[in-house]
């Protein structure tokens, strides 16, 4: 049995896998692909379950490569849509590319001597295809009935109102030639995928004999889901990406250290490189103390560090340091904002801030931190006010646009956790 195979399993990461898969890549290292739809300009958490697939492939001695679908990504695949995509420009398609290739390069080691990541984008052969030729030499070895029998097909075409155009019906052949063309080009004989890819992963391996005679095998992940069954990696707020302008390290770190207690020893398995003894070890400290969350923060710490490196983490526990102890020197505007979403906020006029600016009392008053006047002044003697982590003791303290965060925030506190966020506009 190949000790990828049983690694894959035993952290949850294997569904399926074609016949002899297991015996070929236990025969010999291997080459195997995962392909990464350039839709957006990030990979987000939703993504990293296959990524891992990959690294694990590569720590076992095979070769990975990380196919970015610059081509494919023109048309869209189909699987999992209930509705038809908005094609994507090429130059779009292009940067989104070019966004995703970067951050694969945290996951994956392409300097390594042995065996080396390769990454590849399928624009550089099917912007080439002969449409004549794609059809006479590809299309003939596809049924359409085997691909209207597709799950991904099939629900789409049964929704009258929607239907399936044929641009995205042809997806299947376009990944299947990336199959075919890779184990042309790098001796590439395996795919990874999320368990909805089986499909086209099945389509591809048939293809590669058809047309070289060659044997290509499939492997797959399932979808993950938390305990409650909602969809792995979907907030209220939408997708977490791995990009730090479109997720925050704070943001990307509480996602990871807010995970359940009963999701968190899986996702550790999945999302971690740490081994079976440690998971277990830290799966008795979870269950002796669950009121630590010690395997959320493992969790928070690795996955966070690997996506943001050190500055990133480093970043993202100063700023939830700053969310339950109150010391918030150092965060920049943005950071306020973020790690202080949650708490009731309104808005204040600069013009309350011009000059020498407004009595704190009456702020505390007017924002509804305090209940008056009189409360205020009451609690900043009693010690109890704190503005931007700092504890007033004058009631006669003014505020002005000085005293802003980068000119935009006001952070007020009354006591350990009564938090009012007060934002400066025009």
């Amino acid at each position: 049995m190949s000790k990828l195979i049983e690694e894959l399993r035993w952290r949850g990461l294997l569904q399926d896998a074609t016949e002899g898969a297991a015996e070929h890549l236990a025969e010999a290292p291997r080459t195997g692909y995962i392909g990464f739809d350039p839709s957006a300009s990030s990979l987000h958490v939703g993504n990293l379950l296959v990524v891992m697939d990959l690294v694990h492939m590569q720590r076992h001695g095979h070769t990975p490569i990380a196919l970015v679908g610059g081509g494919t990504g023109l048309i869209g695949d189909p699987s999992g849509k209930t509705s038809e995509r908005q094609l994507l420009t090429k130059e779009i398609a292009a940067e989104n590319a070019e966004g995703i290739r970067g951050q694969l390069t945290h996951f994956l080691d392409f300097d390594v001597k042995s065996n080396p990541a390769i990454m590849r984008n399928n624009l550089d052969w099917l912007g080439q295809l002969s449409l004549v030729d794609f059809l006479r030499d590809i299309g003939k070895h596809f049924s359409v009935n085997q691909l209207i029998a597709k799950e991904s097909v099939k629900r789409r075409m049964e929704n009258e109102k929607i239907g399936l155009s044929f641009t995205e019906f042809s997806y299947a052949l376009l990944q299947s030639y990336d199959f075919l063309e890779l184990y042309r080009r790098d001796q590439c004989t395996v795919q990874l995928g999320g368990s909805d890819q089986w499909g086209n992963i099945t389509a591809g391996t048939d293809l590669v004999r058809r047309v070289a005679g060659g044997k290509a095998f499939g492997v797959v992940s399932p979808l993950v889901t938390n305990a409650s069954g909602t969809k792995f990696g979907k907030t209220e707020a939408g997708n977490v990406w791995l990009d730090p302008e479109l997720t925050s390290p704070f943001t990307f770190y509480q996602f990871w250290v807010n995970t359940g207690d009963r999701d968190v020893m899986g996702f550790l398995r999945c999302f971690s490189l740490r081994s079976q003894d440690e998971i277990g070890e830290l799966e008795e400290a979870t269950a002796a103390e669950p009121e630590k969350r010690t395997a959320q923060k493992v969790l928070a710490d690795e996955v966070t560090h690997r996506v943001h490196g050190e500055t990133g983490l480093a970043a993202a526990r100063k700023a939830t340091q700053a969310l339950f102890g109150g010391d918030i020197s150092g965060l920049n505007a943005r950071e306020i904002s973020e790690v202080f979403a949650d708490v009731p906020s309104s808005e204040l006029e600069k013009s309350y801030l011009a000059g020498d600016g407004s009595q704190l009392v009456e702020i505390l008053a007017e924002s509804g931190v305090a209940s008056s006047k009189g409360d205020a002044r009451r609690a900043i003697e009693g010690g109890g006010i704190y503005l931007n982590g700092e504890r007033i003791q004058d009631v006669s303290r003014a505020v002005s646009i000085e005293d802003a965060i980068e000119g935009r925030y006001l952070l007020l506190r009354k006591g350990k956790r009564a938090y009012h966020l007060l934002a400066v506009c025009e």
